[in-house]
């Protein structure tokens, strides 16, 4: 069986007024998400802008993840295109028993499979006691994941390399690897990857469909009726018509000020666009409410 299956989150972080990382109360908003129905979160990615916060900040935040009561449902994202910054992060979190990782190529250059091979090649050589998870997202790094590129990491390394989120969408219809945990990146994926023998998800807007994506979840692997999945699908689309960093902090900023700050270049979305948003969100009888706990 796959070690990571299910609703995963990819947590915002929040900043206080210097901009400067909030740590308790990103760690709180992430323990909020499981209690709404995450299974677990995986915090510091691409959503947590995690290429705009600095090591020291990454550092500090998890030495107090590691006392979370849900410790165990963390995934720590890198988010460095430094090697040695990835390395550095991924032992101090080693040091501190959190070993799943959340862990994309780095962005810029221009390179090919047997890059990305000798990259996490690198990174096992340094921690060999650690769970990664490939980040396939051709749109931010600029490289895509090949299936034969997945299935060399898988074999010459199974113990470490356990799983993929696939936000590129090239490999959760096409890979079939045993026990390896295939996430894509949207709830509009959600239940055709399961009928196709996904794991889960681990997505951006499940910071507020924690709630609805766990009952489609639960309900297919209950075998039963699905009745929340179309508007699941529904509120991602709307979501997905814009930055989702801002469309997410835009929408939570709603019911509480704290998550109006967000690192530049990024911001919220203007008034016409937030506007735009919450009507269709409202159209859709998608509020607050469904960021309560279940």
């Amino acid at each position: 069986m796959s070690e990571i299956n299910g609703i995963y989150a990819a947590s915002v972080s929040i900043l206080d007024k210097n901009l400067r990382l909030d740590i308790s109360k990103t760690i709180k908003h992430a323990e909020n998400l499981i209690d709404q129905g995450c299974h677990g979160v995986a915090i510091l990615g691409s959503t947590g802008q995690a290429q705009l916060i600095s090591l020291e900040e990454k550092i500090k935040l998890i030495e107090q993840l590691s006392k979370s009561k849900y410790k165990e449902n963390f995934i720590v994202g890198t988010g460095f295109n430094s090697l040695n910054d990835t390395i550095l992060l991924m032992k101090t979190s080693q040091l501190l028993d959190m070993k799943k990782f959340l862990i994309m190529p780095p962005a810029y250059y221009f390179y090919k499979d047997k890059d990305v091979i000798n990259f996490y090649n690198k990174l096992i050589e340094n921690i060999s006691d650690c769970k990664i998870i490939l980040y396939n997202f051709e749109k931010l790094c600029g490289y895509k994941f090949s299936i034969e590129c997945v299935e060399t990491l898988v074999k010459k390394y199974p113990e470490q390399i356990i799983g993929v989120k696939d936000s590129t969408y090239n490999l959760y219809e096409n890979l079939n690897i045993d026990n390896f945990s295939i996430l894509p990146g949207s709830e509009l994926k959600l239940l055709k990857g399961l009928e196709l023998g996904c794991s889960g998800i681990i997505t951006a807007t499940c910071n507020v469909t924690a709630n609805l994506s766990r009952r489609v979840y639960d309900d297919y692997k209950n075998k039963k009726d699905q009745k929340y999945n179309e508007k699941l699908c529904n509120v991602r689309a709307a979501f997905d018509k814009y930055n989702l960093i801002s469309g997410m902090h835009s929408f939570l900023s709603d019911s509480d000020n704290c998550f109006k700050n967000i690192l530049p270049p990024l911001s919220l979305l203007d008034l016409g666009e937030k506007e735009k948003l919450f009507e269709e969100l409202n159209k859709l009888d998608f509020n607050s409410k469904f960021l309560k706990v279940a």
